[in-house]
């Protein structure tokens, strides 16, 4: 019951803003969540023995994901102050070792694992509109049910048993079909006019892209040797574990959107 409440709360804020509110809302939202995601990946690095910079990092992710939904300030300009900021950093700490490559890579990645991304879904919303925008959540909701319960009813071979053992081969082709055929029909309606086929390769990448994601995040928590990035959503875990898929499934569809889209 926790479980289900949860997601219904998370639904209906998700829902709101994209549908009722104007499009710089949408952009806030993904500000808010870029920086409770981010505390929780310095939380997963920490367990591996990374040390990232809290304030200066967060601040670079939160810039990023404003750079890409809002289109300002210009996106180089935060990457090159996030990569500046990093070298000064780490040549202040002034003690060579095996962990200075690690830490500032690991101080680099979030701007683009977690600012980048979620700007790119706040930019949905204003170049594609709320119709595009939840085309992209719905396609993500398809895709990760048709995993689970084609998974269950067929599952017979895992499909990364090392890093997420509950995953399996037969769920992730049903993701994809299922997945990819709800973007493309959708797609038809929200996006007039545009070429078939793209689509249809757009929404395959976007579907398989969305579970690298959830793989990707599945390793990293699997390699600090925790269940969830935190206990902040009840049942759910954290909020990394909730966006996953989004972070590697967006930039393709807002590419798809901005660039690729009209007929």
């Amino acid at each position: 019951m926790t479980r289900v409440l949860s997601a219904v709360v998370l639904a209906a804020v998700v829902l709101g803003v994209v549908c009722f509110l104007p499009p710089h809302a949408t952009l806030l939202l993904a500000v808010l969540t870029s920086a409770v995601a981010f505390s929780e990946y310095a939380d997963l690095a920490a367990a591996l023995g990374a040390r990232v910079p809290i304030i200066p990092i967060g601040a670079a992710v939160a810039a990023a994901c404003v750079a890409v939904g809002g289109e300002e300030p210009p996106l180089e300009l935060v990457c090159l102050a996030a990569l500046l900021w990093i070298g000064i950093l780490t040549v202040a700490r002034g003690q060579p070792g095996p962990d200075v490559l690690r830490d500032a890579a690991a101080s680099l990645l979030p701007v683009l694992y977690i600012g980048v991304p979620l700007g790119a879904l706040a930019g949905i919303r204003f170049i594609g509109g709320r119709d595009a925008t939840l085309l992209l959540i719905g396609t993500i909701v398809v895709s990760d049910s048709a995993q689970y319960y084609t998974g269950r009813a067929l599952g017979r071979h895992r499909l990364a048993p090392a890093i997420s053992p509950a995953k399996t081969v037969e769920g992730a082709i049903g993701g994809v079909i299922f997945g990819a055929a709800a973007m493309t029909f959708g797609g038809l309606v929200v996006f007039r006019g545009v070429n078939l086929w793209l689509l249809v390769g757009t929404s395959i990448a976007v579907v398989v892209l969305g579970m690298v994601g959830d793989l990707f995040e599945s390793l990293l928590k699997r390699s600090a040797g925790v269940k969830d990035s935190s206990t902040l959503i009840p049942g759910h875990g954290g909020v990394l574990d909730r966006i996953d898929s989004w972070l590697f499934a967006a930039p393709a569809f807002y590419v798809f959107t901005r660039y690729l889209q009209a007929p």
